[in-house]
Order: structure tokens, then C-alpha cells, then sequence
């Protein structure tokens, strides 16, 4: 069985082994845990059952996870995306006022001609199409991005009506206890601990028992129904309302979302070839199905994350990483106190919540990611002003896909405008006018 497994995943041509594998899908599922309570919490303000959008949270997420695995052979997990569940509920339920059964059947549509596209070959000109140094700043953007949300995690870094930002109170219990972990994961990477993100996790979560950060809340529970949300997306009233700008903006997210994280962690986990990432397609079809799932069970956007970068940094390089994660999602419907004991948030007196535990794995792992910035030329205005707006608007926008559009429009005018026009993709161009029309909708929203 053992080497079917190896044979199956390639093993040992990644140079990697089973206990590599499963420590860093340990890793992963880890570092995105609390997608499981946060999506739920979110997208239940339209109106929806918070135990079923919960469930279909795990189940959306795992399934997509182990199909990337199985069909894809990559170590990239993916779950409802942050931002496209925002603009669920937010843009689209809250403030257009349209019901989350017809918002869901706009995703599920979306997903439908995701599909598509990523069976043409225009899903793998996109993929060629990113300039070399876009591709390297958004691997650096993703890194300050996941550490950005790692610090915010932590309560370092907190919001100010003056500075947008600030120091938070270091001294705080949580606070402690995130710069605990990272010292204790940073200790145990210079010491070459085998799957030292993940021990850093359990340490950290083991203090935050004695300081009281993190409760006992038990370890096994029986999952809620999914019955409120499964298959309730409403496709005719979607089409019935013409709400297509609404579906083009959904694909706008998944498409870009996807090529962003898997352009950035395939840089950093060493898996591209002469600037292309192989079997592309295969990953992209696997987040357009993982949509199509996720809309059939009661939940938007399923698309890939940057947390994979945690397990990529533990040493997984094969998709036995995501079937474990995938596996995981699956058993958290069944150890739900446990996970929240380590994946979930600690509120403070302030109603902010707080995710120390997992807080120090996003910071390292950030950092890891930026080593690509020495490969950008520094010395061309017109290559690294685009890559040092990527890396800067993701984090500041909270957004793969912003950051990634300012990166394209800047590189078309720049070039076109010093006369390096021709050295550029059509494709760069009609990106570019695509992601301007794209913020005049949003705006006009």
C-alpha cells in the first residue's frame, strides 16, 4: 500500500516521503483552520443556517482539496475564499438586497464558465501571460500578505482612526503567546525540526492552554445538517434577474485569486519550469469544480489558498499533502471542539478576535515566501515599479486579485508609454482594460 502511495504521488522523483507529506498536511489544514468557523460566521448574515453553511464549508473544502491532490498532484488546498465571501455578503446580499439562493446560483454559474474557460486554451495563456516580474512580486505579495493577517491575528498589529494601523498592547496575554510561537517555529527551523510549522502550532496552542488563551471545549461532537443549504442555489432566478455583472465579477475573483496563489506558491515551492507551471489546467479545473461544489452545498467562491504555503514550507511537494488536508476537513465535522480549540479565535474584552496560535505560523511562513524579491530586475523602472505595487496593495487591499490587477494595469501603461509596447502580450493589455472596467463596476456599486 505504502509504495502505491509513493508510486501514485511521485514521491520520491519530488524527493519526499509519506511522514513529510502527512506532517505538512497537518500543517496546512492547521494554518487555514479557521475558515471553518469564519466563512460560516460571515456568509450566515444573509440569512442562512450558520451549522449548514458550516458544513458546507468542510465538505466544499475537502472535496476540492483531495480532487487537487488526486487529479492535480499539487500541494495546494483550497476552501470558500476570503474576499469572495465577502462580497457575497456584503456587495451582493446585503447591499443589492438579492436573497443568498440566488447569489448562490450566480456562483454556481460562475463556476460553470470557469469550467469552461479552463478547458479552451485560454486558461493557460493567462497562466504564460504574467510578466516574469509580476509573477515573482506576487509569491512576495502573498508572503507579506499571509503575514500581514498573521500579525493581525496576533493583536501586534491593530486598527487606529488616525494611522489605519498601529502597534497593538504587546503585553497583552494573546499577543505573548503569538511571540511565544514564532520564536519557538523560528528556533525549530534554524534547528531543522522535520515539520517544525506544525510543532509550532501544537506548542504554542499547548501554552495557550496554560495561560488560558485557548479553552478545553472537548473532542468530539456530532456535525449539524446541512439540509437549509444543500442544493438551494436558485440558477433560474440568477438568470431571470440578468444578474451577470454580478456572475462576471465572482469569475473576475476566482480567476485571478487562482492564478495569483498558484503562481506565487508554485515559485516558492520550486514548481515551475521555464516560467510555466505545469499541469496548470488540471488545477485550475479542480477550483472551478470546487466552486460548482461549493455553491451545490450551500457555500460561494471554493478557490485555492495562500496557507498552503505552510505546508509547502514543511517540505510538501506532492498532492498526498492536500488529500490529507482534504481528509482532515472531513473529520473536522466530527472533532469541531478540537479544531476551535486550535483553529478558532480568542475574543478580547473589545470583541476583537484573535487567532494566536496559528498567528506565528502565517508570519514565518510569510516570510519564506519574499525570498523571490532578489530576482526581479531592479534596475528596469518599468519592471519593478508594477512588481513593488503587487507586493505592496495585496496586504494593503487585503486582496490577491487587487494587487495583482494594479500589477497588470501599471506594467501595460508603463510599457506601452516608453515604447516597450511590442515586448508585451496582447493578452497583458486586454487584462489590463479588464481589470480598469472592473474597479469603475465596482465603484459604481
Amino acid at each position: 500500500m505504502l509504495k502505491r502511495i509513493e508510486s501514485f504521488f511521485r514521491l520520491k522523483e519530488l524527493n519526499t516521503d509519506i511522514r513529510t507529506e502527512v506532517v505538512a498536511g497537518f500543517t496546512t489544514f492547521m494554518a487555514m483552520a479557521y475558515i471553518v468557523f469564519v466563512n460560516p460566521a460571515m456568509i450566515s448574515q444573509t440569512g442562512m443556517d450558520f451549522g449548514a453553511a458550516m458544513m458546507a464549508t468542510c465538505i466544499a473544502a475537502a472535496a476540492a482539496t483531495i480532487l487537487m491532490g488526486l487529479y492535480a498532484n499539487y500541494p495546494i488546498a483550497q476552501a470558500p475564499g476570503m474576499g469572495e465571501n465577502a462580497f457575497f455578503t456584503y456587495a451582493v446580499c446585503l447591499t443589492m438586497g438579492i436573497s443568498w439562493q440566488v447569489a448562490l446560483g450566480c456562483v454556481f454559474i460562475e463556476g460553470v464558465i470557469f469550467i469552461i474557460l479552463t478547458l479552451t486554451k485560454l486558461r493557460q495563456a493567462i497562466m504564460d501571460a504574467i510578466p516574469v516580474s509580476i509573477r515573482y512580486a506576487t509569491a512576495c505579495g502573498i508572503g507579506l500578505f499571509i503575514a500581514f493577517i498573521g500579525f493581525i491575528d496576533s493583536g501586534i498589529v491593530v486598527r487606529h482612526p488616525s494611522t489605519l494601523v498601529t502597534l497593538g498592547d504587546v503585553t497583552s496575554v494573546p499577543s505573548i503567546l503569538a511571540i511565544f510561537g514564532l520564536v519557538v517555529t523560528g528556533v525549530l527551523l534554524i534547528k531543522k525540526v522535520g515539520g517544525a510549522v506544525l510543532w509550532g502550532i501544537l506548542i504554542t496552542a499547548f501554552a495557550g492552554v496554560l495561560l488560558g488563551v485557548v479553552k478545553y471545549q472537548g473532542v468530539v461532537s456530532m456535525p449539524p445538517s446541512i439540509a437549509p443549504t444543500f442544493m438551494k442555489m436558485d440558477i433560474a432566478g440568477a438568470l431571470k434577474l440578468g444578474l451577470f455583472s454580478v456572475v462576471f465579477i465572482f469569475l473576475f475573483m476566482d480567476i485571478f485569486d487562482t492564478v495569483g496563489t498558484l503562481a506565487g506558491v508554485g515559485e516558492i515551492g520550486g514548481f515551475m519550469r521555464q516560467g510555466k507551471l505545469p499541469r496548470a489546467g488540471k488545477a485550475m479545473l479542480t477550483d472551478a469544480v470546487g466552486t460548482c461544489i461549493g455553491a451545490f452545498c450551500g457555500t460561494p467562491t471554493v478557490t485555492s489558498y495562500v496557507e498552503s504555503a505552510a505546508g509547502i514550507a514543511s517540505g510538501g511537494r506532492s498532492g498526498l499533502v492536500s488529500v490529507v488536508t482534504g481528509i482532515l476537513f472531513l473529520l473536522t465535522l466530527f472533532f469541531m471542539p478540537l479544531i476551535s480549540m486550535i483553529g478558532g479565535g480568542y475574543q478580547t474584552a473589545l470583541g476583537v478576535i484573535l487567532r494566536p496560535v496559528t498567528a506565528p505560523a502565517l508570519i514565518v511562513v510569510g516570510s519564506m515566501m519574499v525570498y523571490p524579491i532578489t530576482k526581479i530586475d531592479w534596475k528596469d523602472y518599468s519592471e519593478f515599479i508594477p512588481a513593488f505595487l503587487v507586493m505592496l496593495i495585496m496586504p494593503f487591499t487585503f486582496s490577491i486579485a487587487t494587487g495583482i490587477a494594479f500589477g497588470f494595469i501599471s506594467f501595460a501603461a508603463l510599457k506601452l508609454l516608453t515604447g516597450k509596447g511590442k515586448s508585451v502580450s496582447w493578452l497583458v493589455y486586454c487584462l489590463a482594460v479588464l481589470f480598469i472596467l472592473r474597479f469603475i463596476y465596482l465603484q459604481a456599486l
